[in-house]
Order: structure tokens, then sequence, then C-alpha cells
């Protein structure tokens, strides 16, 4: 018979949930959307009971497209990571989750830098400079701004950890997710105490933390007999979704460079040791023992082209990503001398720039709309090179790029990806199912179906190869050189913009 592992990806907009058959093949998947809700500029905030209504709906579509649905041996969870889910004494959630992308917790950032004896002394205890979107940042908010509900708080789960909650009634995350809510000591795998000690919260708000791949609660037994599952599903720790994304695509170990090309880009790797830190890349510890995640992220990189095309349509109301695509086509790589910088949101990674601003640089007379639209997927593809060769620092290799993401199934994107980073890039069965496919990885490891992660991500087979165009490595060597001066050129100039215009 037929056995299946279920993976479900709590994302900021949508539940997806997959069932993967004992070959690594997507037997079926289900999609179910609801709303972020931001109240006031810079907060984003969702009603953990719409992640619960969602999981349910994709997870019955999925069951019902299954030939047996009671061959289901097991069920991987991702989702967003840093979103504060707080719980009172009997689990009744006290407000609306504070989610990854909200910012109101920015000032209490320099707040806990200084409680944790400065950047020296904050890297020491959880290997990562406190940002605005980690959890530790909202549980202080919270403190301050609503101290009647945070009194009656006893409990903070991530959100991928409250939909276990609920399937399993355990209160329990797993390292990976642990380490994004800046209270986590990554090279140790455990809670630092130290930390929590200096910012006066008290210990018993956290979860237990398992691995990736251990089993963290059975599914609850009237869901399993309300969906027709066996009566002892095994639910296991699974990850928080940039880093067991990494793992969909097989970059656990030096060597392969995973990128993501969403609205955001990520560049991440797996490590056999804890790096230094510095501050400049997020580390986490990995979906299995003994290893760890480094990454870096930038906060616009297919939505800068997004962003564009918006502009654009004011102009051009039918103007489609297909036609850009093509219009970019007509430009010369290099775009004859003009650069974009993709700092639209300010910056994370190459550089942690609130204030950074998006900007074109060598505009002449002699660009038109061909140049400008490549030279935005340019820029966002330089500033990923910047992002991997800081990585390098860290120990991660690039001797071959692996992709995801929705802009990445643009032929387009994967060629001039491979051009400017000068590596062969691929794409790999499970990618495109994100971190739900991850979370089926690190269940099987735990179901038993590999006896290690590393055996399981030895399933993946490339599904594609884009070779880099070695005529164009000089060029992009060239504009490489120029791009990476640029930030630091125009520093005092963002620093000018934002003290005249505080607000933005």
């Amino acid at each position: 018979m037929e056995r299946y592992l279920l993976g479900i990806d709590v994302g900021t907009s949508a539940c997806k949930v997959i069932a993967v058959d004992g070959a690594g093949n997507v037997a079926a998947k289900a999609l179910a959307a609801y709303p972020l809700v931001s109240p006031r500029p810079g907060w984003a905030e969702q009603d953990p009971e719409h992640w619960w209504l969602a999981t349910q709906t994709a997870l019955a579509q999925v069951l019902d497209a299954l030939p047996d649905r009671r061959a289901v041996a097991g069920i991987g969870l991702s989702g967003q990571m840093h979103g504060l889910t707080a719980l009172d004494e009997a689990d009744n959630v006290l407000r609306p989750a504070i989610l990854w992308c909200d910012q109101r917790a920015a000032p209490w950032c320099d707040e806990i830098t200084a409680r944790a004896g400065g950047l020296d002394g904050l890297l020491a205890r959880v290997q990562n400079r406190m940002l605005p979107g980690f959890t530790a940042g909202k549980l202080l908010w919270m403190r301050e701004h609503e101290p009647e509900l945070f009194a009656r708080m006893r409990r903070m789960l991530n959100p991928k950890d409250y939909l276990r909650l609920r399937l399993t009634g355990e209160h329990i995350t797993d390292v990976s997710d642990a380490s994004g809510t800046g209270l986590f000591d990554v090279r140790q795998r455990q809670w630092s105490g130290a930390l929590m000690s200096a910012l006066d919260l008290p210990a018993s708000l956290l979860p237990q933390v398992v691995e990736s791949t251990e089993r963290a609660g059975t599914l609850r037994g009237e869901l399993a007999q309300a969906w027709g599952l066996p009566g002892d599903v095994p639910v296991f720790g699974g990850g928080g979704d940039s880093v067991i994304q990494t793992t969909s695509m097989g970059a656990i170990d030096a060597g392969p460079l995973g990128v993501t090309i969403g609205t955001a880009g990520i560049v991440a790797g797996g490590l056999r040791a804890c790096p230094e830190a510095t501050g400049q890349l997020q580390i986490s510890c990995g979906n299995a023992p003994g290893r760890w995640h480094v990454m870096g992220v930038t906060l616009s990189a297919g939505g800068a082209f997004e962003w564009l095309r918006g502009a654009l349509r004011r102009m051009t109301p039918d103007l489609s990503f297909e036609r850009m695509t093509q219009l970019a086509k007509s430009a010369a790589p290099g775009c004859d001398g003009l650069l974009f910088l993709p700092y639209l949101l300010g910056e994370r990674c190459p550089h942690v720039a609130a204030d950074g601003r998006a900007a074109w640089i060598g505009l002449t007379s002699t660009h038109d709309a061909t140049h400008m639209i490549r030279s935005v997927m340019e820029g966002v593809l330089l500033n990923i090179r910047a992002i991997a060769s800081l990585g390098a620092t860290a120990g991660l290799t690039c001797d071959e790029v692996r992709v995801s993401g929705g802009a990445t199934g643009e032929p387009l994107w994967l060629q001039m990806l491979a051009d400017v980073l000068q590596r062969e890039v691929t794409t790999v069965t499970g990618a495109s199912e994100g971190g739900a496919y991850g979370a089926v990885l690190a269940a099987g490891v735990g179901a038993g179906w590999w006896t290690s992660l590393d055996e399981a991500v030895g399933t993946l087979r490339v599904t594609g190869r884009v070779s880099p165009d070695a005529s164009l490595k000089a060029l992009y060597d060239a504009r490489f050189d120029t791009f990476r001066t640029l930030y630091d050129a125009l520093r005092p100039v963002y620093q000018h913009i934002a003290m005249e215009n505080p607000s933005r």
C-alpha cells in the first residue's frame, strides 16, 4: 500500500497542504487563503483562527484526492517565522498575531541590544542582530502598550506551532523557528536564559524545543476520527519557512546555494558548524542535528519588478509581466551603464539599512523603458550576488545555485541569475512547493522513510539546468564592482532624506 506524508505550510497569505508519496512525488496539493490586516502603517496582523480554518479547508481537499487517506503516515509543519501568537492559561488567543513583517517593535531593538551588553553581547548570546521583525521586540512592545494582556499571557508560539497546538495539544517549537525569535542561543541550540533574564521575561513563556526531524506530538484522536486518518499519526518538529524552504532545495551543506526570488529575496545555505556571528547575516539552527543555516534577506526582489509594473501601468494599464520581460530582453546586458539599487523598502542584507532608498544611477538621455526594466532585474540580481559574497565570508560556497520562488518561473530571471553569478542554476523536484516540501523531508526522516536528512535531500532530482554565458563574465564583474560601492556613497544622502522625512 502506498504511504503518504503531509506537509503543511502556514504562509503569510495562505496555507498550503501537500501529500507526498514514498518516491517523493507530490500526489495532491491545495491552497487556502486568508487576509492580512494592517490596523496602522507598518503593522501587520492575522487572526490565528484563520490559519486553522484554512488548514482544514486545504487539508480536506488533499485528503479527498488521495486513494486512501488512512495511508497518511505523518505530518510535517512549516510556517512564517517571527510571529507572536500570545496565549492565556487556557490556550486562548489574547490578540491577533503580530507578524514577521510588522515594524512596530523597531524602537525596542536598540533597548534589547543595550540590555544584552551591546551588539557584541547580543551576538554572544543569540548569534543574531536584533531585527524589528523578530519576536523579542514584539514581546517588549506588548508589555508596554498592552500590559493587561501581557499579564494574562502564559505562552508564546510561532504561527506553525500554534497550528501544532491545535493538532496535538502540545506547546512545542523546533530549533530553526526558535532561532528567529531573537531569544534563542543558536550555537547551543537552546533558549538563552541570560537574554530572557536581561529582558525581565519569564522563561515559562517559551515552548519546548525539539529538532526538526523529531516527533513533536500525535494528532488528536477526535481530529483523526473526523478526518478519517489513523489514530496515531505523528506530527514532527518541522521548521521556520525560510530555513526549511532551503532544505526543500537540498541546500543543507556547503556546496549548493539556495536562492529564492519571491517578493523578497533569500540567499541561504547550510553548514556543519555554527559560523562566527557578525550581525550581517541571519544564523539559524538547521533542520538536522549538527547543521546550521546561514541566510541573507533582501526586502525587494521580485517586489521591485512588481513595483515597476505598478508604476508603469498608470500610463499603460494593460502592461503584463510577460510584456515587461519581453521589453527587458531587448536591452543589452549591462543596460548601457544604467544601474538600479533595489532598496525600495530599506534593506536588511547586505546592508542593515532601514533608511535605504532605491535609485537609478547612470541614467542618460540614451536610456529608455527597456533599459529601466532590465536594470531593475539586474539590480536585484547584483544585490543577490552581494549577499552571496557576504555568505562566502561565513563559509557558504556557491558551486551550484538552486532556485525557487515565483519569479524563477520566468526563464529570463534564471538566465540572468546564472550570468550575474557566473554559476550554473538548477531547479529541483519539490523546491517549487517551498516549505511544505521541506517539512515533508524532515518528517520523512522522523518517520523512518530516510535515515538522515542527507539521504532525504538525496532523493531530489534536477529538473532544469541553466548555464551562464561566459562571455558576460567581465561585464558583470565590472558592474558588480561598481554596484557594491553605491550604498556607501549614497548613505549620507539617505540619512539626509530620513531626517527631512521622519515619517517615511
